[in-house]
C-alpha cells in the first residue's frame, strides 16, 4: 500500500522559515520524481517545487530563490525548506510521486493528505 505522509506544517509569521517532510512507503522511491503542490482556498492545486530521480529540480516562480526541494533515497524522504514566507505562501502543501516515461508521458500519481501551512503575523 502506498503512503506518503506530510509533516512539518504550521503556523508562521511572514519572513519565516518552515521545513516539511514526505515519507514514503509501497514504491520504490529512488525511482519516482517527487514533487510538492500547494492549494489555498478556492484555488486549483499547484505546483510549487519537483525533483526527478536523478536530482534535477524544476520551481515555481513564486517560490524561486525562497524554498529548496531536496530528497533522501536512503530515508524514502523529499523534503522543502521554505524561507522569507509570505502571507500569500499560505495554503495546503501535498507531496506528490509520479514517473515520466521515456516518452515524457506522466503515470502513476499518488499523493499524500496535505499539510497545513498558515504565514500570518
Amino acid at each position: 500500500q502506498v503512503q506518503l505522509v506530510e509533516s512539518g506544517g504550521g503556523l508562521v509569521q511572514p519572513g519565516g522559515s518552515l521545513r516539511l517532510s514526505c515519507a514514503a512507503s509501497g514504491i520504490i522511491f529512488s525511482t519516482k520524481t517527487m514533487g510538492w503542490y500547494q492549494q489555498a482556498p478556492g484555488k486549483q492545486r499547484e505546483l510549487v517545487a519537483t525533483i526527478t530521480s536523478g536530482g534535477s529540480t524544476n520551481y515555481a516562480d513564486s517560490v524561486k530563490g525562497r524554498f529548496t526541494i531536496s530528497r533522501d533515497n536512503a530515508k524514502n524522504t523529499v523534503y522543502l525548506q521554505m524561507n522569507s514566507l509570505k502571507p500569500e505562501d499560505t495554503a495546503v502543501y501535498y507531496c506528490n510521486a509520479h514517473r515520466r516515461l521515456p516518452t515524457g508521458l506522466r503515470v502513476g500519481d499518488q499523493w499524500g493528505q496535505g499539510t497545513q501551512v498558515t504565514v500570518s503575523s
